[in-house]
């Protein structure tokens, strides 16, 4: 017997190298000379980042300076945007701005902070309305000063197939995860462009690269949302003082996804939310531009770039039909959540709709 990744299931567990290493050699076997050379190229890009790792270690880069930054973090009441504003409010930010829908959960997380000995301050605000986006920001700046880091964090899932999709909900999970941050961004931007001093951050999902089916309007929202910051990055490195970072984290520990099982735990560990804020904060600080949780995702994302040439195979019948795309469903399992994979299920329902939490 071979499990779903095509790995022989002899009753043992076995370790994350070898299942990684018999992936590798499985697809590498049934490539043509063009997707051969990118298999070759894939150990000098890993051996690229661990030489990169070792220098950091060895010459640490220049951490930014927090004490004189205002944080807005949206979506800041729980999930990982609470554990966002903890870990700035930890690492010495001067002040710490929380929006959100959730009153009861931004006061919660504002008092924390508070008890921190940092100043926070807290708005009710739907990034998916422009218009109230725009007003609260003219508030912020006039209670409490010019934000200089901006996290956009605040995201929805609707768990349905597209068949069974509301057209309200789809909307709402566009105007929030993506369009929200065209309004923050233009709300904000100018202002850190006047001081030369501003970072814009995106939480985002490896979704965004490697879709699956059961939250189509989640990976779209996320795809556009990665284009929007891919350009962003683009137009601001003549601009300085001003940086981004986009964070791509893998299924984190959350409210949005609930009872979701990960296949291969020990290859590709849920994460938790205190670790991609930590970590989103030192990406911040070292002024990284993408960062990928864990690092286990630069695996996946060279397997989905191979992706269109083995269905390209199936399609020919070139491997006999035996070709299985690499994506990450074969990673998360869906079904403990309810969530249609295919449109032959009718299982489809809202998972969760919350100001934060994410896969």
């Amino acid at each position: 017997m071979e499990s779903g990744l095509g790995v022989p299931s002899l009753g043992l567990e076995l370790p994350p190298f070898l299942i990684a290493l018999n992936l590798l050699v499985t697809r590498t076997c049934k490539m043509d000379w063009r997707s051969l050379g990118s298999a070759l190229l894939f150990p000098v890009q890993m051996l690229y980042y661990l030489l990169k790792a070792g220098a950091r270690l060895l010459l640490p880069t220049r951490l930014r300076d927090l004490s004189a930054d205002v944080v807005l973090i949206t979506g800041g009441g729980r999930g990982i945007g609470r554990h966002l504003a903890l870990e700035f409010a930890k690492q010495g930010a001067k002040k710490v701005i929380l929006w959100g829908r959730t009153e009861k959960c931004l006061k919660e997380t504002c008092e924390t902070i508070r008890g921190m000995g940092t100043e926070c301050n807290y708005f009710l605000c739907d990034v998916g309305n422009r218009e109230e986006v725009y007003q609260q920001a003219k508030v912020l700046r006039e209670k409490v000063g010019d934000v200089t880091i901006l996290v956009n964090n605040a995201a929805v899932v609707h768990g349905r197939s597209l068949m069974d999709s509301d057209d309200d909900a789809l909307l709402k999970t566009q105007h929030i995860n993506t369009l929200g941050q065209f309004w923050t961004t233009k709300a904000f931007l100018p202002r850190m462009l006047e001081l030369q001093n501003g970072h814009v951050v995106c939480i985002n999902s490896v979704l965004s690269l490697s879709a699956i089916p059961g939250a189509i309007d989640y990976c779209t929202s996320k795809a556009a949302s990665f284009a929007f910051m891919e350009s962003l990055t683009l137009g601001l490195l003549s601009c300085p003082g001003v940086s981004t970072t986009t964070v791509l984290p893998f299924h984190t520990n959350t409210e949005m996804f609930q009872g979701m099982k990960v296949r291969f735990p020990n290859l590709f560990p849920p994460l938790k939310p205190e670790t991609v804020a930590r970590r989103t904060v030192e990406a911040v600080r070292t002024n990284t531009a993408i960062l990928y949780l864990p690092w286990t995702m630069h695996v996946l994302i060279f397997l989905k770039s191979q992706e269109e040439e083995w269905s390209e195979r199936k399609r020919c019948g070139r491997d006999g039909g035996s070709s299985r795309k690499w994506d990450i469903l074969q990673v998360l399992d869906f079904s403990a959540c309810g969530i249609p994979c295919h449109y032959r299920d009718t299982l489809g329902k809202v998972v969760h709709d919350v100001d934060g939490p994410r896969l």
